[in-house]
């Protein structure tokens, strides 16, 4: 088992808890032995601010599939009925219809801006929104008269 203390960088920093959580959460998913793989998917950075998910869940309809995001945490999961699938005589079965759950770590100001599915293929649309506020901002820089005018407002 490998750890990698963290201390240092967080003793300078101030609000990162979640950045501690989800390093912690990464930490465990390698190392932990039964990673789940079904079913497979892909992420794209479309462009600067949009990302997609895509997932192919073939043999899934849109009832089967369940898409939920809350408190930064995107969770697909999907679950068939077996009443269809139960009176079938396979030979072979390589399409697996087996439950799942995905969970997705969001970053700040990810939303879901909406999902589709074709072809087998689940697409999850994500875009970056910044608030206005937290936008980088031009700082003009006074003169004297504003150096008075902030001790001024430090004095009162």
């Amino acid at each position: 088992m490998r750890t990698l203390d963290l201390t240092p960088v967080f003793r300078s920093t101030v609000g990162f808890d979640r950045m501690a959580r989800l390093l912690d959460h990464a930490m465990r998913a390698t190392e932990a032995a039964n990673v789940p793989t079904f079913p497979p998917y892909n992420i794209e950075k479309l462009n600067e601010d949009e990302y997609r998910i895509t997932m192919a869940v073939a043999g899934f309809s849109e009832g089967d599939l369940d898409i939920t995001a809350e408190n930064g945490q995107l969770v697909i999961s999907g679950k068939i009925e077996k009443s269809e699938e139960e009176t079938r005589n396979y030979l072979h079965r390589g399409i697996a219809s087996r439950s799942f759950e995905r969970r997705f770590d969001l970053a700040d100001h990810i939303r879901v801006n909406g999902a589709s599915l074709e072809h087998g293929l689940l697409h999850v649309a994500l875009v970056r929104e910044v608030p206005e506020a937290m936008k980088p901002r031009k700082i003009e820089i006074g003169g004297a008269a504003a150096a008075k005018a902030i001790e001024g407002r430090k004095a009162a």
